[in-house]
């Protein structure tokens, strides 16, 4: 009668082999995938130099300054992603239109609104989303509006210099 060397299973037919690699493999699959996630998505959150961007809160007062002295009101209508503009107290050839997300900086919209006549400014700007800061400035960059719209209280927003903004049904 001749014995068997090996009575067992060779060692990948065992479960226990497996089962304690498996921590290990899921460690290091689940460190891929973050370093993924890190490396496809920018941090919006950090500003690369808000040094300069602390030294420039002076001129973005005084241009806030300057759009209260010249008394402007806009009515910006947001819709088919078009956006028009209905502004008071001025007449610029152009307005620039900023529709800044509150938290990821990838998401900024920026458009470039051109006079159509009778104060009415017009242009194309993708309008998803459910919240944006809205900055309106001349194309010379003397004066600014700024304004809070929420998308889901109506497709336009009414600012003021200097008074509070509102969205309006």
């Amino acid at each position: 009668m001749r014995a068997s060397i090996h009575p067992h299973a060779p060692w990948y037919r065992e479960p226990w082999p497996w089962l304690l690699m498996a921590g290990p493999v899921t460690v290091v699959v689940a460190g891929l995938f973050t370093a993924w996630l890190a490396v496809i998505h920018e941090d919006g959150l950090v500003a690369d130099d808000y040094y300069k961007q602390g030294l420039a809160i002076n001129k973005v007062i005084r241009r806030e300054s300057a759009a209260s002295s010249l008394d402007l009101h806009a009515r910006i209508l947001f819709g088919d992603n078009r956006v028009r503009v209905l502004l008071s107290g001025a007449a610029p050839q152009e307005l620039g239109l900023q529709l800044v997300h509150p938290t990821r900086a990838g998401l900024d919209r920026v458009a470039r609104l051109a006079a159509s006549g009778d104060g009415w400014y017009e242009g194309p700007v993708d309008t998803r989303g459910a919240r944006w800061h809205v900055v309106l400035e001349d194309s010379a960059g003397t004066w600014r509006l700024n304004g809070e719209w929420l998308a889901q209280r109506g497709a336009a927003l009414e600012i003021d210099a200097g008074a509070k903004h509102e969205a309006v049904r």
